[in-house]
C-alpha cells in the first residue's frame, strides 16, 4: 500500500508533530520507530501486555481523541521474549519449550487479532495485508452502539504495532490514520521491502534502500 509522505525531519528521540489539514499532525517516534498521522499530539502510557506464551512483554500506548472518535498506537516489545518467557518458566515451573520463543513472536498477529475479535461486535472484514510489504492484518469491527472500529497489526524487528480507530456511527473510515503507518530502522528511517518470486516460484522479501528520514538527524 503507498502512504503518504512526510514533509520534514523530526528530532532525535524527541516526538512532535507538524501541522496537516484540519488539525491532524505528522508524528514520528523514535524509541519505537514508527511514524503516524494523529488528530493531535498523542498521551503516552506505560504499560504490559501479556502474550500468547504468558510472557509478560513491556508496551506503550499512544492515544489522541477527536471529538467521539478514538486512535491508538500500541506498541509491544518482543525484543526480550527469550528472558522474559524465562522468566515466566521460573515464576509458574512450566517447561520451556524450544518452540515457545518463536512461536510467541511469529504468532502475535494472530494473537492481538483474536483478542480484539473477543471483544464482541459484527466483524465486517478480516484479512492479511501489508504495509510496505511488512505483513501484518486488518479487522474491521461494528460495534454495539453502531460505532465501528478499524485495527491494523503489524509485527516488524521484534515489535509488534497495534493500530485501532473507533470511529461514531455514520462516519467515514478513518483513512488519514490508518493508511499513514511508516515503521522505521534504528536511524529513523522509513522501512520499506519489495517482492520478488524467483525460478522456483518462491518469494522473497527483499529490503528496498532506505531514502526518507522521519525521525532523528539526517544521515549521508
Amino acid at each position: 500500500m503507498r502512504l503518504p509522505k512526510f514533509l520534514a525531519f523530526l528530532p532525535l528521540a524527541l516526538p512532535c508533530g507538524q501541522s496537516l489539514a484540519q488539525g491532524w499532525i505528522q508524528y514520528a517516534n523514535l524509541q519505537d520507530r514508527f511514524a503516524v498521522n494523529f488528530p493531535a499530539e498523542p498521551e503516552i502510557a506505560e504499560t504490559t501486555y501479556l502474550s500468547e506464551y504468558r510472557g509478560i512483554m513491556p508496551a506503550r500506548v499512544y492515544t489522541a481523541n477527536r471529538g467521539d472518535s478514538r486512535y491508538s498506537v500500541t506498541v509491544v516489545d518482543y525484543t526480550e521474549t527469550e528472558r522474559l518467557l524465562a522468566e515466566r518458566a521460573e515464576r509458574t515451573g512450566e517447561r520451556l519449550r524450544g518452540d515457545d520463543v518463536p512461536g510467541d513472536i511469529l504468532g502475535s498477529i494472530d494473537y492481538a487479532a483474536w483478542n480484539i475479535r473477543q471483544r464482541g461486535g459484527e466483524v465486517t472484514y478480516d484479512s492479511w495485508a501489508h504495509y510496505d510489504r511488512i505483513p501484518g492484518h486488518l479487522l474491521q469491527i461494528t460495534n454495539a452502539d453502531a460505532s465501528r472500529t478499524f485495527a491494523g497489526i503489524f509485527l516488524h524487528a521484534r515489535r509488534l504495532y497495534v493500530l485501532e480507530a473507533t470511529v461514531p456511527p455514520g462516519s467515514p473510515p478513518p483513512g488519514l490514520f490508518q493508511q499513514s503507518l511508516n515503521i522505521l530502522d534504528e536511524q529513523g528511517r522509513r522501512v520499506r521491502y519489495r517482492f520478488e518470486i524467483d525460478e522456483q516460484g518462491e518469494i522473497h522479501r527483499i529490503r528496498e534502500a532506505p531514502r526518507e528520514q522521519l525521525a532523528g538527524e539526517p544521515t549521508e
